[in-house]
């Protein structure tokens, strides 16, 4: 999953080289941690929070075939 953020977060991003994507486990859910560049950071989220949704949407419907539950944090 968490290649899977990264490959989503640098096709948004124009600096790529600065999208770094980090996994913890947090009450037995994996949260993935995604930074950005600050000049970034509005077009990951998106237009009232689009584009952030659609990544969080991928992801779980993603981790549903898994039967794992994983969080996306978008971290600045």
């Amino acid at each position: 999953m968490k290649e899977l953020v990264e490959v989503i977060a640098k096709s948004l991003v124009d600096n790529p080289e600065e999208v770094v994507v980090t996994e913890k486990e947090k009450d037995g859910a994996i949260v993935l941690e995604l930074h950005v560049a600050k000049d970034d950071m509005g077009k990951v989220i998106g237009k009232q929070g689009r584009a952030a949704k659609a990544i969080r949407t991928i992801v779980k419907s993603a981790a549903s075939k898994e039967n794992k539950k994983i969080i996306v944090d978008i971290v600045q």
